[in-house]
């Protein structure tokens, strides 16, 4: 019964493309978990606000915002592959555009080369995520997405694992000497010194990584085929976009999925400074961040696990329910054991986005798939919006009785709870 359900879940004919374009979850979660701690980094060694160096997560997510269109209707009018070719190709030019902006010592030629790699990312994920949808049955396409999904944050505790040992613990402007005199306190000859440092530092991983994207280039060029479902014909868009935005749980997923992404991006952007509050170093605080990783890891096969008996919809209410409570946790108690329930909430993100994106995406159409996807890869874009209010606040030092880092994951909890209504809303129709 289960080799069945296995092959039922993974068709023999499709693994190998399966393997090769699940890959590629791996290597944009790579991209989103070694750039998230790097804004408490820019916020050190550039003098930043929490607000300004969060323009780092508004970059990166702005770039899906802007390219998932152009993306959806680039595989629409040619295919899968060719939509993945081009966002390696993207990829690896926004990854070797951090060398001049290391060399130039500017935080917006950061901000612009993680604006461009997310050209790329946004070209993998619109692509992605419907051909693994379509690598098989229906019944089982949220499962399947669930599972690639589950690979997702490997790649992030590799991005993750570089952040902490090889950026984050080797920074100069992070030393204990430095922490207690501050940087900003130090003469500007060793500030601009410590700063060229640490920048080439910044600088090195993505470079390695450009080379790696190139080389997955080649070998998804020359091993995936081109599926011969994808659509060939040339599309009526605006049929398709009045069949999407009439159907009540595509529409209301593309919300949900703003709200998703935001309080993930919240979630793990922000666990260095609420560390950082208690005495916790940069580096240190990122190995807090890797086991909350590992925690949605778990969670990510677990969740897969359960949908053979629970149903998709419920399951995400109640996860959405954890999270909320996880977060609760994080704003009213004070010190290591609100940092732990912090960490806790990554179990309950693990199943959310592959699911919210299946259950929106059922009840379309093969023909409308690719500009379906494109809308909930654009609503990525809340990652983009949401740190920086959540910087601002954090920027305010206390609010009311409680510290301003704290009162800040109000903002995650706000997207849990639609997160929630989405789910039973869902289940009801089902």
């Amino acid at each position: 019964m289960n080799h069945n359900l296995q092959s039922n879940l993974v068709e023999k004919k499709y693994l190998l493309t399966f393997i090769l374009i699940t890959s590629l979850f791996a290597l944009w979660g790579f991209a989103n978990d070694i750039t998230n701690p790097m804004v408490a980094a820019f916020q050190t060694v550039m003098e930043l606000s929490a607000a300004k160096a969060s323009l780092v997560q508004f970059a990166f997510y702005g770039g899906y915002a802007t390219m998932a269109i152009p993306a959806a209707l680039f595989a629409k009018r040619f295919s899968y592959k060719k939509g993945i070719l081009l966002g390696l190709i993207l990829y690896a030019i926004g990854a070797f555009m951090f060398i001049p902006a290391a060399n130039r010592q500017e935080f917006g030629f950061f901000c612009v080369s993680l604006y461009v790699l997310t050209f790329g990312l946004a070209f993998l994920e619109t692509t992605a995520n419907p051909y693994i949808l379509s690598l098989g049955s229906k019944e089982t396409s949220t499962r399947r997405l669930n599972l690639a999904q589950a690979f997702n944050p490997i790649g992030s505790l590799m991005g993750m694992f570089v952040a902490s040992r090889i950026v984050l613990a080797k920074l100069q402007s992070d030393t204990p000497e430095v922490r207690e005199i501050g940087f900003s306190n130090l003469d500007e000859m060793t500030k601009l010194s410590i700063r060229e440092h640490d920048l080439d530092i910044i600088r090195n991983p993505y470079v390695v990584l450009g080379c790696v994207v190139l080389f997955v280039f080649v070998i998804i060029a020359i091993f995936v085929k081109n599926q011969n479902h994808d659509n060939k014909e040339v599309a009526n868009n605006k049929g398709t976009l009045k069949r999407l935005f009439s159907n009540k749980v595509y529409r209301e997923g593309v919300l949900t999925q703003f709200f998703y992404v935001a309080a993930q991006i919240m979630v793990w952007t922000f666990i260095i400074q609420y560390a950082d509050r208690l005495g916790i170093d940069k580096a240190t605080a990122q190995l807090y961040n890797i086991i909350a990783m590992g925690m949605f890891l778990c969670g990510r096969f677990i969740s897969t696990f359960l949908m053979k008996y629970v149903n998709s919809r419920r399951l995400l209410m109640f996860f959405a329910i954890g999270a909320m409570l996880a977060t609760a946790g994080t704003i009213l108690i004070d010190g290591v054991l609100g940092l732990y329930c912090l960490m806790a909430i990554s179990i309950f993100m693990s199943l959310m986005f592959p699911t919210i994106y299946g259950i929106a995406l059922e009840n379309v159409s093969l023909e409308d798939s690719n500009l379906g996807a494109a809308f909930l890869v654009m609503a990525i874009v809340g990652g983009s919006l949401m740190p920086p209010i959540q910087g601002m606040i954090i920027d305010l030092g206390t609010v009311a009785w409680l510290p301003a880092v704290n009162f800040s994951f109000i903002l995650p909890f706000i997207c849990f709870v639609m997160i929630f209504i989405y789910g039973l809303r869902t289940s009801k129709m089902k």
